[in-house]
């Protein structure tokens, strides 16, 4: 099944911001700062330069994947409202119609 309630849209939305954003944020800070702990260890070394190199390719596909969770929960927060407000808008325009015998013919 490929519906999904407001609630349910709202509840993910919920989820992105309260333990993915966050938790995946804590996770690469540590993630970086273990990496540039190594690197400065390894200082003159050709792994330094190489971990330094991953630390900044690294940081770019943190910075992506970040972005990407903000927008999908926008968007769920987006399309629950437009659904109700698409449902609300067809309700208006059958009540518009008149009583049920005027909806028989169609």
């Amino acid at each position: 099944m490929f519906s999904s309630t407001p609630a349910e849209k709202k509840a993910a939305a919920n989820t992105i911001e309260t333990e993915l954003e966050p938790n995946t944020k804590k996770a690469a800070g540590n993630a970086k700062e273990n990496t540039s702990a190594a690197a400065r260890t390894l200082d003159g070394w050709e792994t330094a330069s190489g971990l330094k190199k991953v630390t900044e390719t690294w940081d770019q596909q943190v910075k992506t994947l970040m972005g990407r969770l903000s927008a999908e929960r926008t968007s769920l927060r987006g399309t629950s409202g437009l659904f109700v407000q698409n449902d609300v808008r067809t309700g208006d325009e059958l009540r518009a119609l008149g009583p049920k015998s005027k909806l028989e013919g169609l």
